[in-house]
C-alpha cells in the first residue's frame, strides 16, 4: 500500500446541509466538532453536527467522520486514493473535505462499522479520538 494512514473517529454524527449559494453563512454552522463550509457558483454546502442544523434545512443526517492524521505534503499523490479506496470498493458512498493537515471523510452512520473494518483491512490504522 502506498500510504498507510492513521485515522481517526471524530466524535459526534454529522450532517451535509444546502443553502441557496447566495446565503450568509447561518450562525448554526458555529459551535464545537468538524464543521465545513464549501460556496460553489449553485449551492453553499455546510457540514457540522447534526443537532445544530434547524429543521426545514435541506440536509442529509448521520453521517460519521473520520480523519486522516497529517499533514501530508502537497504535492503527495494518493493520499485520498489510498483513504476511500477501501471504503469505495466495499459499496460504501463517501463526502470527502480535504484540509490543510488532512482529509475528512464522511461516511453513512450505519456503515460506519464497515468502513473502518475496510481500512485497518487495508493497512490502515483507525482509532476514536480521545
Amino acid at each position: 500500500m502506498p500510504h498507510p494512514l492513521n485515522i481517526q473517529t471524530v466524535p459526534g454524527q454529522y450532517a451535509i446541509a444546502r443553502l441557496a449559494p447566495d446565503a450568509d453563512f447561518p450562525d448554526w454552522l458555529n459551535g464545537p466538532g468538524f464543521t465545513a463550509a464549501i460556496r460553489a457558483s449553485d449551492e453553499l454546502t455546510l457540514v457540522c453536527l447534526q443537532d445544530r442544523v434547524p429543521s426545514g434545512v435541506q440536509s442529509d443526517p448521520d453521517w460519521t467522520c473520520l480523519r486522516s492524521l497529517g499533514p501530508f505534503p502537497f504535492d503527495a499523490s494518493g493520499i485520498v486514493h489510498s483513504f476511500i479506496s477501501p471504503i469505495s470498493d466495499k459499496g460504501i458512498g463517501v463526502f470527502v473535505v480535504c484540509t490543510f493537515d488532512g482529509e475528512h471523510v464522511l461516511v453513512p452512520g450505519p456503515q460506519a462499522a464497515k468502513a473502518k473494518a475496510a481500512l485497518e483491512a487495508a493497512g490502515h490504522t483507525v482509532t476514536d479520538a480521545p
